[in-house]
């Protein structure tokens, strides 16, 4: 990244007004943990005040809540708690508080253990291949079994092949699952490197980056239709459509905020 560009993203993402109030959870660090080990049973195996125990008996320090952190900084170093801070919204997509990405904090240690390493090929031992909206498309992809994200996306792939044609179309092809790179604006993974994420077709997306201008706000934009949005909602899965720094073509597995549990 260029200075030049360094500069510009520090002044949208730190020289802004604080989230709202709306956007932060008002639950205690400990529901916060609660959630998570419920989001994730298989992985983990509970949480005291300082860390997370994994079901392999490894100790993960939480971190603390702290609301006067820079933005920038839970980006690029998020702690568990950090990335639980958060309120996921429902219903129809309105444009975010500033600030306000619930998801994008990211615990980089947590994730990688809970999928492996890609720099390391520690991801493809778990990947599998399903076919992608078989009825419309009918393309495979890898993904991870981790969690169970195939089984889900296979399902999200059935109901959204039952969508009017119109709609299901915003759906294919898609720019991509797996990816072992880092986040444009953070350089730390993306989710598309434990291949728990899917990235829906281009000619119906909007990212920031693309739209934002060299001033202190983000102009939001959406194109893809709000049954997609449902769908993949259900099955554990957020968007980045709901999130200040918008990505609309992209989709996560992140049932911590969602309250849908692995099985």
């Amino acid at each position: 990244m260029t200075r030049r560009a360094l500069r510009w993203l520090t002044r949208i993402c730190i020289g802004l007004p604080l989230l709202s109030a709306s956007a932060v959870r008002s639950e205690t660090a400990a529901e916060l943990l609660d959630r998570l080990v419920q989001a994730y049973p298989r992985a983990l195996a509970g949480h005291d005040d300082e860390a997370i125990i994994w079901r392999d008996g490894t100790r993960m320090p939480v971190g603390k809540l702290d609301p006067q952190r820079p933005f920038a900084d839970k980006l690029r170093n998020a702690t568990i708690l950090d990335q639980l801070s958060l309120s996921y919204p429902s219903g129809a997509p309105s444009p975010p508080a500033v600030n306000a990405d619930p998801g994008r904090f990211r615990n980089e240690a947590f994730f990688k253990k809970m999928y492996g390493d890609c720099t390391a090929d520690g991801v493809n031992r778990h990947l599998v291949t399903i076919t992608w909206l078989p009825k419309s498309w009918g393309r495979t992809v890898r993904v991870t079994s981790v969690n169970g994200v195939a089984e889900r996306l296979k399902q999200i792939s059935a109901e959204i092949d039952e969508l009017d044609p119109k709609i299901r179309r915003a759906a294919f092809p898609i720019a991509g699952v797996l990816s072992c790179r880092p986040v444009a604006d953070t350089g730390r993974m993306s989710m598309h490197g434990y291949a728990a994420a899917i990235d829906l077709n281009l000619d119906y997306s909007d990212y920031w980056l693309w739209n934002a201008k060299k001033s202190a706000s983000i102009p939001y934009k959406n194109r893809l239709p709000q049954e997609i949005v449902e769908i993949f909602e259900r099955h554990g899965f957020i968007w980045g459509g709901r999130w200040y720094h918008y990505d609309t073509m992209h989709f996560e597995y992140r049932p911590e905020l969602l309250s849908v549990g692995s099985r």
